[in-house]
């Protein structure tokens, strides 16, 4: 199964080292659209990517519609995490999907509202506390790869420790 997490317009550099570190762990793909509000060289990235930039998969697009154009949500399993979905990012069967895309938005304002209209049907969410806004965008990530991973047995992931404590 090959796992794509797109981030569209990140804006913390942080958020972007932690998904990387997300993505190198369990073999996921990650997508990067323009505009980014900082460069991937910068040390916040690195330093919570840590050591894994070289194990990880990177494409950049040069804008969210370029990547749509390469990528259409009509002919690809493609999910848009948002906190206005209806449906419930475990509610989704992904186990007999071969491709799969979370699409992510910028930490301050998700992703655009035209898109989420158009594609509604895949609109998914995390389930929180009507209160408050938002979950941290490394912590969401991390949230709905795991859940693919998940249905797909972890498959190619180590489930059992190589290690003994003693």
């Amino acid at each position: 199964m090959k796992l794509n997490v797109v981030l569209v317009e990140p804006e913390i550099p942080q958020n972007t080292g932690n998904i990387a570190r997300t993505c190198a762990a369990t073999g996921g793909k990650l997508h990067l659209v323009h505009p980014l509000a900082f460069s991937i060289s910068e040390k916040q990235v690195k330093r919570a990517g840590l050591d894994y930039w070289d194990k990880l998969e990177i494409e950049e697009h040069d804008s969210f519609q370029d990547f749509l154009e390469k990528y259409p949500p009509e002919t690809n399993n493609m999910f848009f995490l948002t906190t206005k979905g209806q449906k419930c990012y475990s509610d989704v069967d992904y186990s007999e999907m071969d491709e799969v895309f979370l699409l992510f938005g910028k930490e301050t304002k998700g992703l655009p509202e035209d898109i989420l209209l158009k594609y509604i049907d895949k609109a998914v969410r995390v389930p929180m506390r009507p209160t408050l806004r938002s979950l941290n965008l490394s912590n969401s990530v991390a949230i709905v790869v795991y859940e693919v991973l998940r249905q797909h047995n972890f498959e190619n992931l180590e489930e059992t420790s190589q290690y003994f404590l003693n």
